[in-house]
């Protein structure tokens, strides 16, 4: 059964962030009053940085803690140390956990330099069930329709596990990385089902160049070509867009 996935279009993409942030920190709010942490699933690349600029603002101005916050990163490169500038461990920590009051032993991202990849894809699989699941889980959306790096013909119902970059994938990172051959192969990720799997799911999706994937994701056929589509499936997906992203919707 598929349930639409609620559609937000904003004039800025920072209108949009500014929002979402609202909207997340009333959840942490909420959850950590219930006597639990607040569980969320994060994201990288340029995407959600004004949503983490966003959370920054908030909890300067002492409108949210994250003491009682609990993070699980959807993926990282493998074959990168935590110390490599173009990690996902060091950009979230520039972006987002040097700036907050989260403690150290509550941020969990897969490790890029690891001896045991099943295992260790294992063990954060259980991290996360040990934690009592997503409770909200952030997305950006990949030019190949890709979640967290579920490149196409990711299964619906995989988990957390090594992937291939897709060439497309590797061709939009390589400016980063200061050259296509600089870029790694593959990635760990949470899988397809372990991103479904949260009870609130927020997708972040700005300019035109980002329009015929988001339309594929939300009105074309549910595949695996396009694991974004799944969200279609998915009984509380929200997409946030700008104007651009949403002009062939």
């Amino acid at each position: 059964m598929t349930t639409a996935p609620n559609v937000s279009v904003f004039r800025r993409k920072e209108d949009a962030c500014r929002q979402l942030a609202l909207d997340v920190a009333g959840l942490i709010e909420s959850i950590n009053a219930s006597g639990r942490p607040a569980v969320l699933g994060l994201a990288t690349g340029s995407t959600p940085i004004p949503f983490y600029k966003a959370l920054i603002e908030l909890h300067q101005a002492g409108k949210v803690s994250f003491q009682q916050v609990i993070t699980f990163n959807l993926d990282e490169y493998l074959g990168l140390p935590r110390e490599h500038p173009e990690s996902y461990w060091s950009f979230m920590h520039r972006q987002l956990f040097d700036h907050i009051d989260i403690p150290a032993d509550h941020i969990h991202l897969p490790r890029g330099i690891v001896d045991d990849v099943p295992a260790h894809c294992r063990e954060y699989e259980q991290a996360i069930a040990d934690a009592g699941g997503i409770d909200f889980q952030l997305l950006g959306i990949g030019r190949t329709g890709h979640i967290g790096f579920n490149e196409p013909g990711s299964p619906r119902d995989s988990r957390t596990r090594e992937i291939h970059l897709d060439p497309i994938t590797r061709q939009d990172a390589a400016p980063a990385f200061g050259g296509l051959d600089q870029v790694p192969t593959s990635a760990i990720t949470m899988g397809c089902g372990t991103i479904l799997a949260a009870r609130r799911i927020a997708l972040l999706a700005f300019g035109s160049h980002k329009a015929a994937i988001v339309k594929d994701a939300l009105q074309g056929p549910i595949t695996d070509q396009v694991s974004a589509s799944f969200l279609q499936e998915h009984p509380d997906a929200n997409f946030y867009l700008d104007q651009e992203a949403s002009a062939e919707l």
